[in-house]
């Protein structure tokens, strides 16, 4: 009996030790990328509000994005990163900058976190993950395959302006409007083809 304790008890430390070593955001299957290269083309669907509406990388030209990527919806850090850029949404508002946020969920589970969260900018649907895989964050999570969280800062003319590899949550917004603050505005002629904010949905 008191074996059989003493062997449980050794799986379940060594299980211990082994989940965060299993979750670990920092393993992703693709390099990310780096800062001056072009950024990969992606055209998919968006969720803005309760609306689904279709959406391509090359919209936002002669735009700033901040293109970033998050585990999962509703989840603790990732629920403290989305109401960041929330109450940050205004300054990136005024400086002609666009938000997305990217998740492998599904549309209804991008609404209901939109909704809970009144968050006011578009979360991108990737049910293929083939835009987290493009920009290096695919299953970063690997026994759940979920995304790595990581963000890009794409500049007016497509290039990859910063790469933030490791983010805190809680501060990861002000951290990117202080950078963006130092440097000037993009290159690049903007096209009125897509607004720095996302439009209302239709009542």
């Amino acid at each position: 009996m008191r074996l059989a304790i003493t062997i449980v008890g050794i799986l379940l430390i060594v299980g211990a030790a082994l989940i965060p070593l299993l979750m670990s955001p920092g393993r992703a299957n693709a390099a990310l990328l780096k800062e001056g290269q072009t950024a990969p083309a992606f055209s998919t669907e968006m969720v803005v509000g309760d609306q689904v509406q279709p959406v391509k990388l090359s919209d936002f030209r002669g735009k700033r994005v901040i293109l970033y990527f998050y585990p999962k919806d509703q989840t603790p850090g990732c629920t403290k990163e989305a109401c960041a850029f929330r109450d940050g949404y205004a300054r990136f508002q005024q400086a002609g900058i666009v938000v997305l946020g990217c998740s492998v969920q599904g549309a209804d589970a991008h609404k209901a976190f939109i909704k809970k969260y009144s968050l006011p900018f578009p979360l991108l649907l990737d049910p293929g993950k083939k835009i987290a895989t493009a920009y290096g964050a695919a299953n970063g999570i690997p026994v759940l395959g979920l995304d790595r969280r990581i963000t890009y800062v794409i500049d007016g003319n497509g290039k990859i302006e910063q790469v933030y590899p490791r983010v805190d949550p809680s501060v990861h917004a002000k951290e990117i409007l202080q950078a963006l603050a130092a440097k000037p505005a993009p290159a690049g002629k903007a096209v009125n083809a897509a607004p720095a904010s996302p439009p209302k949905p239709a009542n």
